[in-house]
Parts: C-alpha cells; structure tokens; sequence
C-alpha cells in the first residue's frame, strides 16, 4: 500500500465526532501537524475493536504537533512538540 504523504508534508487532522472506537485523540482533531515520520500499513485498529480483521491494512503515519497549537494557553517554548500516530484515513491537505 502506498503512502499518501511523506515525512515533513503539512497536513490536517479531520475534526470528526465518530461514535465506538477510535483511535485518534480529540485534541488532535481540527489540527495542523507535519509528518515526522510515515509508520507502515497496519490493520485498523477501529475496526479491531469490533472483532473484524481490520482489513485493507492502512498508512499509519507519526505527526508532529507544536504544543501551543494544541493547547492556546500552552507558556512553555514555542518549539514544545508532541508526536501522535495517526492512521491515513483520519489526514487530509488543506
């Protein structure tokens, strides 16, 4: 399977309020990350969860996030960063 991005491509995490299990945080939804790194294809995990195969395996990429875009009361450095694992289907460009 081929990655959509590649490490150091800017993308955006899709804000969206799906129900059951899901694995990408919501303080990272709705942000803007840079791809540190792309992980491999591996089974989803959301479909996992309910016992399926997870099946086609997707992209999973580590993103990058300055913590004061995260957090808008964030007073530490202005280059703190924090790293997240987020699989393809959850990134978009924008």
């Amino acid at each position: 399977m081929n990655a959509r991005f590649a490490a150091g491509d800017r993308v955006h995490v899709r804000r969206s309020e799906s129900p059951g299990h899901v694995r990408t945080p919501e303080y990272v939804r709705g942000a803007f990350g840079v791809v540190e790194r792309v992980c491999g294809p591996f089974a989803n995990p959301e479909e996992l969860a309910y016992g399926r195969d997870g099946l086609p395996a997707r992209p999973l990429y580590r993103i990058r996030f300055r913590q004061a875009d995260l957090w808008p009361d964030y007073n530490g450095p202005p280059l703190d960063s924090v790293e997240v694992e987020i699989y393809e289907h959850w990134l978009e460009t924008r």
